[in-house]
């Protein structure tokens, strides 16, 4: 994963990726991409993130580090993580 999250850290359009963990049927992960979707709706600024979603039972590593911990959200050009409980202030300081 550190491989892939040095060489996704900015996509084509210079889009900063956020990592959502995440897993089948979490309805909490669903209430965390709906917060993020309304941030980054509220402020041009947090327009330039993009989420991509991984699904942490695909890999036995990710399934390690978050299965007790979804959804948390990871910064992939800073590697810092938002972890649940989050509100939209809390989120808008994470991406600021």
């Amino acid at each position: 994963m550190k491989s892939e999250q040095q060489s996704v850290a900015k996509t084509q359009n210079n889009e900063i990726e956020i990592a959502l963990f995440t897993g089948e049927h979490c309805e909490l992960c669903d209430k965390a991409e709906h917060i993020f979707e309304q941030v980054q709706q509220s402020q041009v600024s947090f327009s330039r993130f993009h989420l991509k979603k991984y699904n942490i039972r695909k890999d036995p590593e990710l399934y390690h580090l978050y299965a007790l911990r979804i959804p948390v959200l990871k910064r992939v050009d800073t590697q810092d993580e938002l972890g649940w409980p989050f509100d939209d202030m809390q989120l808008k300081q994470f991406l600021s």
